[in-house]
C-alpha cells in the first residue's frame, strides 16, 4: 500500500471539515477528465496515453506537485463506515456527501423494479460516450442500509450490490512471448507479452491465459496474431489465435525462477519448491496484508528487499528484524524503518481468523478462516481437528479439509507457528461464552461513553457473548446509549428496543 495523503491534499474534491465529529470512512475514485487530459497533453513533454493510467500515476507519484499539475479529481460515492451511524439509505449518504462539499457524480436513479433498473443502465450506456469521464459500467445497489445489513457479504463481495459491465472492447495484436508467473501456492500462470495496443482507454502490453491447456485450446502461438479483450475492462485476456501462423508454445518442465522440475496437478503446473523467490514474497505479503497480520505499509516490494538484502524467508523473521540492518537498506531511511518496525510490533496482537488467513493455507480465504475460528474456537482446536471434523464445516470440502489437516501436520509449519508465538504474537481466540452477561444479545452502541471508547465497549460485549451491530434494526435486542446519542436512540425507542445507559452497562459487565 502507498501513503498518498500529501498527494490527495492537492485535490480540491473534498472538504477539510465536515458537519460531524465521529470517525468516518468515505469512499471515492480518483479520475482525470478526458478534456483535462487532452489539455495536459497539449503542452506536456511526455503525453499521457489514457485517463485511467494518468489518474493512477498522478495519485501514486512521489511528488505532490506532479499530482496537482495533472488536475485529478475524486468522485465520492459512499460512506463505508460511520462510528455514530445515522444513514438509512444511499439517498441519505449522497445528501450528506453533497451537503458537506464532497464531489459526486450527478447520475443517481432510485428504481422500483427490474425494468426501471434496465432502463437506467440503458440511459448510462447511451450517455457514457458523450460524458467527460471514462465509464465502463453501472453499479446497482439496494437503497436501504438496513436491508444491506440483512443480506451481508460473501467472502469477497456484498450481496446487496452488483456491478453491471458494458460489453468489453476487443483488439488484435501479436503475441511476442509467454512469461510464466509463480503465485503463493506455486501455481504457474502463463502471461502473454503482446505488441502494445490501445484497448478500452488503456495501452495493453500483457494479457492472461489460464494454463497450458488454455494455450492449446486457443491455438495461441509465438509471433502469431491474437484477439484480446479487457474482461470487465480491467484484466486483458487472450481470447484466441487469428490464423495458424507462429511458433508453438512449449510446455515448461522446470520453474523459470528456481529451475525446480514442475509438477502437474489437474489442469495446472506447479513449482513444488516452497523456497522459490516469488512464492516466498507472495507468502510474506499475504501474511502481512490487512486480512492477515495487518502490518501497515508492508508490500510484496518490501518483501523483495528484505528477502534479497537480509535473507528474510519466514514469517517469524519479521519479528526479529534488526533496525541497524534495516536503515542501511536502499529506501529505508530512519522514519520508514521505524514505521515498519512499529507496524510489526503492533501486529503481534491478532484475532484468530486473521492469524489463520495469514498462514496462507492452500484454499483458505477470509471466510473459511472466520468459519474455522468460529466453529473450532482455538488455534489448537483447528490444528488438532481431524479431516472428518474439518470436512463437516460449511463450505469446507474434501480437498480443503485435507489441505488444512496436512498444513498443521508439517513439522516446518509447526515450528514456524511456535517461533511466532515465542516472538510475542498473541492470538485472540474465539473462546465460547456460555453464560456471559450479553449472551444472545444483538447490541448497538450509540453516543459517547466516558469510561470506554466505542471499540473497547464493543469488545467487552463480544467477550460476554453479545453481537455488535452497526445500526438499529428489528433484530436489535439492546441499545447502549452514551452522551449525545442521536438517531439510533430515537429509532430504538420507536421500535420498543431495550435501552440502557453507561452505569447500567458497567453493572452488566
Amino acid at each position: 500500500s502507498d501513503l498518498v495523503t500529501a498527494q490527495a491534499l492537492t485535490i480540491k474534491s473534498f472538504p477539510l471539515k465536515i458537519d460531524r465529529k465521529d470517525v468516518m470512512e468515505i469512499q471515492g475514485e480518483a479520475i482525470i477528465r478526458l478534456s483535462v487530459l487532452e489539455k495536459y497533453n497539449a503542452t506536456a513533454d511526455e503525453p499521457l496515453k489514457n485517463a485511467r493510467n494518468a489518474a493512477a500515476g498522478a495519485i501514486r507519484n512521489l511528488d505532490p506537485k506532479v499530482t496537482e499539475k495533472r488536475r485529478p479529481e475524486i468522485i465520492f460515492y459512499n460512506v463505508n463506515y460511520a462510528e455514530n451511524g445515522g444513514f438509512d439509505s444511499q439517498l441519505e449518504i449522497f445528501d450528506f456527501l453533497k451537503r458537506n462539499g464532497f464531489r459526486t457524480f450527478d447520475f443517481l436513479r432510485v428504481c422500483k423494479n427490474l425494468d426501471e433498473v434496465k432502463a437506467a443502465i440503458d440511459e448510462i450506456e447511451i450517455g457514457r460516450r458523450s460524458i467527460d469521464v471514462l465509464t465502463d459500467g453501472a453499479v446497482v445497489k439496494l437503497n436501504s442500509v438496513k436491508e444491506r445489513e440483512i443480506l451481508g457479504y460473501t467472502d469477497k463481495f456484498p450481496r446487496w450490490a452488483a456491478a453491471y459491465k458494458f460489453e468489453a472492447e476487443e483488439a488484435e495484436t501479436t503475441l511476442r512471448s509467454i512469461r510464466w508467473q509463480v503465485g503463493r501456492t506455486g501455481k504457474l500462470t502463463p502471461l502473454g507479452i503482446v505488441d502494445p495496443v490501445e484497448l478500452a482507454g488503456a495501452t495493453v502490453r500483457k494479457a492472461t491465459l489460464n494454463n497450458y491447456g488454455d494455450i492449446l485450446k486457443k491455438r495461441v502461438k509465438i509471433g502469431g496474431r491474437v484477439l484480446i479483450r479487457r474482461s470487465n475492462e480491467v484484466i486483458p485476456e487472450i481470447l484466441g489465435a487469428l490464423g495458424d501462423d507462429g511458433e508453438a508454445v512449449e510446455k515448461i518442465s522446470v520453474c523459470p525462477y528456481c529451475k525446480t522440475p514442475v509438477v502437474e496437478v489437474g489442469a495446472n503446473l506447479f513449482c513444488p519448491n516452497e523456497d522459490c523467490r516469488p512464492r516466498v514474497l507472495a507468502k510474506l505479503a499475504n501474511f502481512a496484508c490487512k486480512d492477515g497480520m495487518n502490518i501497515d505499509g508492508f508490500s510484496e516490494k518490501t518483501a523483495g528487499v528484505l528477502y534479497d538484502e537480509i535473507g528474510v524467508e519466514n514469517f517469524s523473521e519479521l519479528y526479529t528484524l534488526d533496525r541497524e540492518k534495516l536503515v542501511a537498506l536502499d529506501g529505508f531511511q530512519d522514519k520508514k524503518a521505524d514505521n515498519l518496525l512499529s507496524a510489526i510490533e503492533k501486529s503481534k496482537n491478532v484475532a484468530l481468523p486473521n492469524f489463520i488467513f495469514a498462514l496462507g493455507i492452500d484454499g483458505v480465504g477470509k471466510k473459511t478462516a472466520k468459519d474455522l475460528a468460529k466453529k473450532l474456537k482455538t488455534l489448537d482446536g483447528i490444528a488438532n481437528a481431524s479431516v472428518e471434523e474439518l470436512a463437516s464445516l460449511d463450505d469446507v470440502g474434501e480437498v480443503m479439509s485435507k489441505s488444512i489437516f496436512d498444513y498443521f501436520r508439517s513439522e516446518k509449519n509447526k515450528n514456524e507457528i511456535e517461533k511466532l508465538l515465542c516472538a510475542g504474537v498473541k492470538i485472540t481466540e474465539q473462546t465460547e461464552v456460555k453464560s456471559g452477561s450479553f449472551s444472545g444479545e444483538k447490541v448497538v452502541l450509540t453516543g459517547s461513553l466516558t469510561s470506554y471508547t466505542r471499540s473497547e465497549a464493543g469488545k467487552l460485549v463480544e467477550e460476554r457473548g453479545g453481537e455488535i451491530q452497526s445500526s438499529v434494526t428489528k433484530t436489535t435486542t439492546l441499545v447502549i446509549a452514551g452522551e449525545a446519542a442521536g438517531s439510533k436512540l430515537d429509532k430504538a425507542k420507536k421500535l420498543g428496543i431495550t435501552v440502557i445507559g453507561e452505569e447500567e452497562f458497567k453493572g452488566r459487565l
